[in-house]
């Protein structure tokens, strides 16, 4: 991955973070303003992965991209929003963790 990738790949993760935060706080209390700002932030994020898809193709830009979210948003749900997932929950989220991730990286663990 070039250096330019991982940035771009930063660059999304933390913008779609804040997407999600904002959908969190516009749930919590909704208004014009959260909704646009979070609308705003998610096409901006979007708009950085069609360049990463064009840069490492869909399936690995796209896997990338949804294990690294889907880690930091349950960080930042659990340590920011105090959400604590219950027993059930917490083992589904572990286990998309654990299939996102072998599929993601499955191909290159096995030789590919």
């Amino acid at each position: 991955m070039s250096l330019s990738g991982a940035l771009q790949l930063l660059a999304s993760t933390l913008i779609f973070l804040a997407a999600a935060s904002g959908a969190k706080s516009w749930a919590m209390a909704p208004s014009l303003p959260k909704i646009i700002l979070t609308l705003a932030l998610y096409t901006l994020g979007n708009l950085i992965m069609l360049r990463l898809v064009r840069e490492f193709g869909m399936s690995v830009a796209f896997s990338l991209s949804a294990v690294i979210q889907l880690i930091a948003v349950n960080l930042v749900a659990l340590l920011y929003f105090g959400e604590i997932p219950g027993t059930a929950q917490g083992i589904g989220i572990l286990l998309a963790v654990a299939s996102v991730a072998v599929i993601s990286f499955g191909p290159y663990l096995g030789g590919r």
